[in-house]
C-alpha cells in the first residue's frame, strides 16, 4: 500500500513538474516573441517616419521654397518627380513589413520575409544615389542653364544654392548614418529572436 502511495505521489509530482516546464517554456517563448515584435515595430516606425517626412517635404516644404524663390517650374517638377520616385523603395519595404506576423506565421515564412526585406534594403543605396544625382543634375541644368528669369552669374545667390546643397547632403548623411546603425541593431534582434523561436518549433 505504501508503495502504491509512493508511486501515486511520484506521478503527481512528475505531472506538476511537466506542467511547470510547459508553463516556463511558454513564458520564455512569449518573452522572445515580444522582444522580436518590439524590434520589428521599431523598423516599421523607422520606415513610416521616412515615408511621412518625404511626403511633408514633397507636399509642403519644397513647394513653399518654390513659391518664395525664383526657382523655375521645370526645376520644381524635376525635383518633385525624383522625390516621388524615391518613395517607391519605402512603399515596397512597408508592403513587405505588413506581412510580418510573429504569431500567425512560422519561422521559415518569417525568415523568407526577412531575406526579402534585407534585399530591398540592399537596393536602397542604388535608388538613393541615382535619384539624388539625377535630381541635382537636372535641377542645376534647369536653373543655371535655362532659368533666364534669374541672373545667377557668380553672385552670392550661387554660393547660397551650393551651400544649401552641401548642407542638405551633410544632414542627410548624418541622419542616414544614425538611422542605418539603429536599423542594423533592430534587424539583428529580429534575426536572433527568430533563431530562438525556431527552437520551440523543433
Amino acid at each position: 500500500m505504501e508503495l502504491d502511495d509512493l508511486k501515486t505521489s511520484w506521478n503527481a509530482l512528475d505531472k506538476r513538474l511537466a506542467e511547470t516546464e510547459i508553463v516556463n517554456m511558454r513564458m520564455v517563448k512569449e518573452m522572445v516573441s515580444q522582444k522580436t515584435k518590439s524590434a520589428f515595430n521599431g523598423i516599421v516606425g523607422h520606415n513610416i517616419y521616412n515615408f511621412v517626412v518625404s511626403l511633408v517635404i514633397i507636399g509642403f516644404v519644397f513647394p513653399y521654397v518654390w513659391m518664395h524663390t525664383p526657382i523655375s517650374t521645370t526645376s520644381f517638377v524635376i525635383v518633385e518627380a525624383v522625390m516621388f520616385i524615391g518613395l517607391i523603395p519605402v512603399v515596397r519595404k512597408l508592403m513587405l513589413l505588413s506581412k510580418f506576423d510573429v504569431d500567425g506565421k512560422n519561422v521559415s515564412e518569417l525568415n523568407r520575409l526577412v531575406l526579402k526585406y534585407k534585399k530591398a534594403c540592399h537596393d536602397d543605396p542604388y535608388w538613393t544615389i541615382t535619384g539624388v544625382t539625377l535630381g541635382f543634375v537636372g535641377f542645376y541644368i534647369s536653373e543655371l542653364g535655362f532659368n533666364t528669369a534669374v541672373d545667377y552669374g557668380f553672385s552670392n545667390r550661387v554660393w547660397v544654392v551650393v551651400g544649401l546643397t552641401l548642407l542638405t547632403f551633410a544632414l542627410a548623411f548624418v541622419i542616414g548614418l544614425w538611422q542605418r546603425r539603429r536599423h542594423t541593431q533592430q534587424m539583428q534582434e529580429i534575426e536572433r529572436g527568430l533563431e530562438e523561436l525556431k527552437e520551440f518549433e523543433e
